[in-house]
Order: structure tokens, then C-alpha cells, then sequence
């Protein structure tokens, strides 16, 4: 089940379904640790001796409230005869996550109604040794482990607080948690329990016929029972409508003051008014997705680990880097100047390569790549365009923000130390890469699109090298960057088939072997502009990719490579070679873009955006892929990788219609 809301603020992060349960939460690292795992803190409703929890059975939608970080969501029992109006928000400055309700009779009568919230967590992501507790001092539950502490309270629009609590155990001997206590409309009021826990609470409102009420619950994030018990109280104080009103205005002034840095402001009210909506949405989105450190997380939906007990709640350097650079590219520098921070604390010393992942924290991540390689030498596990791709992305960040006191410092800290290794990492005689693992962390060989990335690198560096004084560096990344350049066109250009191949397998014995499949990947050679985008050979390369990978049956959309396995849902693979993917349909659009030599010829990328915006859900969240049928989920969402290449295709657009505007007669703009 994908996270249909997600909202955060660099330290507290909370995913939310499509029932409003929330599943994730994570504190005091977006990311890390996981107090829920996926297990739900449920929202129930009580009235007139009926009983439901929020489940399919409402009718639900699920909205981010004008284009901010707070949310307005409307649900809707014709059982129960209420419609809930829903305003979430995290607090932007405080660890606490705020709900306002409004509830609205339907029945013509009065109503005494009773919600209630039951929390299911595993603090530290593990259920052995918590403790739940009402504490009486702050009218509030609490759990608690070590140094976390999660505090759960509430009340009714007159001011009365708690109707009722209980705290209990569940997964022990059968017993299947306090939330079960919540359906019959009394909860036991036990004030404490142990080991596996679990909570719920209640607030009571009295709701006029075909009238309404408020009710409030408030969530607080710490280190203490001191820390939570204050944080609590300055909701109290502010209110909760307040706080949110606030939140709306400081999204709002964020993304705004984001925008005000980009010179192709104008041009992005020509595309679609819903595609630019998903624009605006997707920064707020990738916003929650960053802790306040450093780390950009992949995603932090954990319905993933049903399949093989992992997660997507790592920062992989390749995806943190191109975030980055569609951040900045957006007129956000603030993410990306922590990131790059993050990744020269990150950077191994002895041998400054990335490797495959690391936590919010800066700890090296799970793998599954061995140290082993197939020749049975031993090797350190990498995936070498995640280096380069860090590089290329610094020294566009060091560009555009204007930053020239910090250009010096990362140049020496990280762009020269991991553009000597690029270097280094390279075949003495023939000048290409060694092997190492894809960026889909599948197969282990020389790819075109490490190539790519490593040739970007390279020539980043030389420019940072050049802008502050160091011409021998210069000179030398540049060299290397045209060595591998000549080698990829040497090595990796089939003439036989006319196009660029995936990779060269390297074999055991030492031999190489073309790699023939299509895959999306090869897109580098115009993403990282490593050949001009009107080269016959990457033209010739890319038609094929769009020839063969094209969804052709049911909704379209490009698939990563022929016979994608992962997720698979249709075995027609000569019409769905695989799910589509957003960002691969989306570099198809940039290369569209790219290519394009008059406004009309911006309809494709234009009718390619608006198709990733009804692959988002309601809410805006963009997932990894999708059913090639049905356009639902089929892996994690929202995957952060998907919105930056949404935001950086819809730069890319605006950029490309200002310069063919500026050169062209053609004053209309593509029809909407």
C-alpha cells in the first residue's frame, strides 16, 4: 500500500495510507528509526453505538491543502452517517504532528460521537522492552524506550481533554491489541503495560443535528518525558488550527522563495495547470523526503519489506545527487549544500569512492554486493556513477548557488579526491571504467551509463578546477574525461546493431562480451550531455530505446529494460516489456525536449508530463512504477527519484520553450 501523505520536517517524517492510518514514523532521522515499520496508529469513530475504523468502506480523498505541507482530507460513512474533515501537519519547527477534525452530522439528529486513535508501535523498530503509560501531569499517553519518546493526547473543541484510555499488550498470547478494546465504544482506562505494547485514546464531542464539531489530537516527538510534556503543552497553548495555519504560510514562503531564484518562472505557467500543480507539490514532497543533516532518502514507504524484510530508507549517492540537482536547478540550494556536506563527512578516506548506500546517520547501509568478484579477487563493492554523479551534481550546485567561499573547500574535500579515483578506477591500456555494479544494482560489468556518468564527472571537476585557479587540474580531468569519451565510443558502439550497448560483461576468464538489451540507462549519453543531442549515434541509440521499451498496450509510459523482472505484471513482454517507470518515461521527455527545434515540437514532452501527473495519486505522491493496465502502484510511493526527475523535466521544458521562443516567430504556446 503506497503512503498517500507524507509530512515532515528534517527530523520527524510521518507517512500516512490511504485510510489516513499513519504507518511510518520516523524520528529523529527521516529514516531513522522506524517507531511504526508499518504497523498502523488507527483512526475509529464511535456514534450511536456503531463502531468503524477509516477503512474502504468510506468514501476518501486525500489532498495536500493549497499546495503546502499541511493536508485537507474529507471522509465520509453513509453507516455512520458523518463526514470527518481532516487537517494534518508537523510542525516545521517543533517535532509534533497536529490533526484537527471536523466532524458533520448527516442524520438530522444530535450525535454524541467518540474518536479515537490507537497506536501500534515498535519503538526503535523493535516491539521488546517498550512501556505505554497515561501520565495524569500532561493528560496523555506515553510510550517510551531508552531516549524515545512518542506522546499521544487530545481534545474536544470545548477544551475537555481525554474521553478514556487504555494501554495493553499485543502479539503476546493471542491477544491482538487496545484497539480491539476501542469497538465497543468504552476503552478499559489501564494505565500501563510493558514489553510489546500498544495505546488508544479518546476524545468525545457532541455534534449538532446536521451541525458540526472539532476535536484535536496531537502526536510529540523527543528525548524525554520533559521534552514530550513540553511539546504537548505549547499545542495547548498555540492550538492546533494555528499551528497549521502556520505551516500553510511557511511551505508556502519556502517553495515561493524557490521559485523567485529561477529565471524561467514565466515559462512554467505555459504547461498544464495540473502538471504545474504536481510541480509545486513535488518540491514540498522532496522536502519531507531530506533530513535536516544531510541524507536525501530514496523513500520511506515500508510496505516494501513484505517482500524481502528491506527498506527503501537509505540515501543512495546517485539519487541523492540527481535530487540535488534538480533542487537546484528549482531555485533550492539549501537541501543540496546538506547533502554535499553529508557526503564529504561520508567519504571514505583511503578510498574515496561511495559505496552502495548509507542510513540518515551516515552508517554504511545493507547489501547484497559481494566483495567477491566473479574471478574470485577480492574488491570493495561499488556502483562507480554514484562517485561521478556526485561530482557532476556539486559542481553544478557551486554554479547556480552562487557560493564561491565553499567552491574551494568542497574542491579539495570532495570533487578532487573522488575525480582522482574516477581516474584511477579506470583500465591502464584501454581508458575505460573497471567494472562495478549498475545503477539498477543488478549486474556487475561496464556500462554505458557509468561511462556516461564518469565522463560528466570528469568534466565537472576540470570546470571547478579551472573556475579556482587550478589549471594542472584542470587539464588533467579533462584529458581523462576525452580518454574514456574515446574509449565508450570505441568499446561500447555496436556498428552492427547502430547503437550504444548496455555494457560489456566481463567474464571470469578476463574476456568481454556486448551486452545487447535495452535499457533506459542508456539515456546518460544526453542527461550528462556526453555527446551533443544531435548526434547521429545517440539518436540512432535512443529511437531504438523508445522503440522497444514503449509500453505499447494498456497505458504507456517506458519501461527500464526488456524483460524487467522486478514487480512484474504482465508476461507480454513483446507489448510491456516492463512496468513503466516515471523517471524512465520522464527521460524520454527530457530527450524530447533536448532534440526539439520549434515550440510544437514541445507536445510530446508536454503530453509525457501530463502522463506522469495521472500516474500520481490524488495527493501528488509519484510512485517508483505502475501497472501497465491500471495505473496503480506497484512498488513504493512516494519514491523521491521520481518526483526530481519530474521537477528537473519540468525545468528542462521551460528552459527549452524560453530559448525556442526567444528564436522563433511561433508565439503560441502548446495547447493545454
Amino acid at each position: 500500500m503506497p503512503r498517500d501523505l507524507v509530512l515532515g520536517n528534517g527530523r520527524l517524517l510521518v507517512c500516512l495510507d490511504q485510510n489516513l492510518f499513519i504507518r511510518d514514523l520516523y524520528w529523529p532521522h527521516v529514516g531513522l528509526y522506524n517507531h511504526l515499520s508499518g504497523r498502523p496508529i488507527r483512526l475509529g469513530v464511535w456514534a450511536d453505538g456503531l463502531f468503524a475504523w477509516i477503512d474502504t468502506t468510506w468514501d476518501r480523498d486525500l489532498r495536500y491543502y493549497q499546495d503546502s505541507l499541511a493536508t485537507e482530507s474529507r471522509l465520509k460513512s453513509q453507516r455512520l452517517r458523518l463526514t470527518l474533515t481532516i487537517r494534518d501537519g508537523v510542525d516545521l519547527h517543533a517535532d509534533t504532528l497536529v490533526r484537527h477534525i471536523t466532524v458533520q452530522d448527516h442524520s438530522g439528529n444530535p450525535r454524541h460521537v467518540r474518536l479515537y486513535w490507537a497506536a501500534d508501535t515498535v519503538l526503535c523498530e523493535t516491539d521488546i522492552g517498550d512501556t505505554a503509560y497515561y501520565d495524569p501531569f500532561g493528560d496523555a499517553v506515553i510510550h517510551y524506550k531508552r531516549h524515545n519518546y512518542l506522546l499521544f493526547s487530545g481534545r474536544s473543541s470545548d477544551g475537555t481533554g481525554l474521553h478514556d484510555f487504555a494501554c495493553g499488550m499485543k502479539g503476546v498470547g493471542g491477544m491482538q491489541g487496545t484497539w480491539k478494546d476501542a469497538e465497543d465504544g468504552e476503552l478499559s482506562n489501564n494505565p500501563i503495560a510493558q514489553g510489546s505494547v500498544d495505546s488508544a485514546i479518546s476524545v468525545a464531542v457532541t455534534v449538532p443535528a446536521l451541525g458540526s464539531a472539532t476535536a484535536e489530537f496531537w502526536l510529540t516527538a523527543g528525548a524525554s518525558r520533559d521534552g514530550v510534556l513540553a511539546l504537548s503543552e505549547q499545542v495547548r497553548s498555540e492550538t492546533p488550527p494555528n499551528l497549521l495555519t502556520r505551516l500553510v504560510s511557511e511551505s508556502n514562503t519556502w517553495r515561493e522563495g524557490c521559485l523567485q531564484r529561477i529565471p524561467w518562472r514565466e515559462e512554467l505557467t505555459k504547461l498544464p495547470t495540473r502538471v504545474q500543480r504536481l510541480f509545486h507539490q513535488s518540491l514540498l514532497i522532496v522536502r519531507t523526503q531530506c533530513d535536516q543533516r544531510g541524507a536525501i532518502l530514496a523513500a520511506n514507504d515500508t510496505d516494501i519489506m513484505k517482500s524481502n524484510r528491506a527498506h527503501y530508507s537509505y540515501l543512495w549517492a546517485r539519487d541523492g545527487a540527481l535530487v540535488a540537482h534538480a533542487l537546484d536547478s528549482c531555485g533550492c540550494h539549501d537541501i543540496p549544500r546538506a547533502f554535499f556536506g553529508f557526503m564529504e563527512r561520508v567519504r571514505p578516506d583511503k578510498r574515496p569512492a561511495f559505496m552502495q548506500k548509507y542510513g540518515p546517520d551516515g552508517s554504511v547501509g545493507a547489501s547484497w554486493h559481494s566483495y567477491i568478484a566473479p574471478n574470485g579477487e577480492p574488491e570493495i563493492p561499488i556502483q562507480e556513477d554514484e562517485t561521478a554523479l556526485v561530482v557532476w551534481a556539486l559542481e553544478h550546485h557551486l554554479r547556480v548557488s552562487a557560493d564561491p567561499q565553499t567552491e574551494e573547500r568542497f574542491y579539495t574535500a570532495l570533487i578532487r579526491p573522488c575525480a582522482d579515483f574516477l581516474i584511477e578506477f579506470r583500465h591502464p591500456h584501454n581508458h575505460l571504467p573497471l567494472p562495478s555494479w549498475d545503477l539498477w544494482e543488478e549486474r556487475r560489468g561496464i556500462h554505458t551509463f557509468t561511462v556516461g556518468t564518469v565522463i560528466a564527472g570528469l568534466r565537472a571537476a576540470s570546470a571547478v578546477a579551472e573556475r579556482i585557479g587550478d589549471s594542472e587540474g584542470a587539464k588533467r580531468y579533462s584529458h581523462a574525461a576525452e580518454q574514456t569519451l574515446q574509449a565508450m565510443n570505441t568499446y561500447l558502439w555496436s556498428a552492427t546493431d547502430h547503437r550504444y550497448a548496455r555494457r560489456l560483461e566481463v567474464h571470469a576468464d578476463g574476456t568481454m562480451s556486448f551486452d545487447r538489451t535495452l535499457d533506459s540507462s542508456l539515456h546518460a549519453l544526453h542527461l550528462f550531455q556526453v555527446l551533443p543531442p544531435n548526434d547521429p549515434r545517440v539518436v540512432s541509440t535512443l529511437k531504438r530505446v523508445y522503440e522497444r521499451l514503449r509500453v505499447k498496450a494498456g497505458i504507456g509510459g517506458m519501461a527500464r529494460y526488456e524483460g524487467d523482472y522486478y514487480a512484474q505484471v504482465s508476461h507480454d513482454l513483446k507489448n510491456v516489456p516492463g512496468n513503466p517507470w516515471i523517471l524512465c518515461t520522464l527521460w524520454q521527455a527530457q530527450w524530447q525536449i533536448t532534440t526539439a527545434t520549434t515550440l510544437d515540437d514541445l507536445e510530446i514532452a508536454t503530453d509525457l508530463l501530463s502522463w506522469a501527473e495521472l500516474s500520481a495519486l490524488p495527493s501528488g505522491a509519484l510512485p517508483e512504477q505502475i501497472h501497465p493496465y491500471n495505473f496503480t502502484p506497484t512498488t513504493v510511493a512516494p519514491l523521491t527519484w521520481s518526483h526530481s526527475e519530474f521537477l528537473a523535466t519540468v525545468c528542462c521544458w521551460c528552459k527549452r520553450y524560453q530559448e525556442l521562443a526567444a528564436s522563433s516567430t511561433h508565439s503560441s504556446p502548446p495547447s493545454k
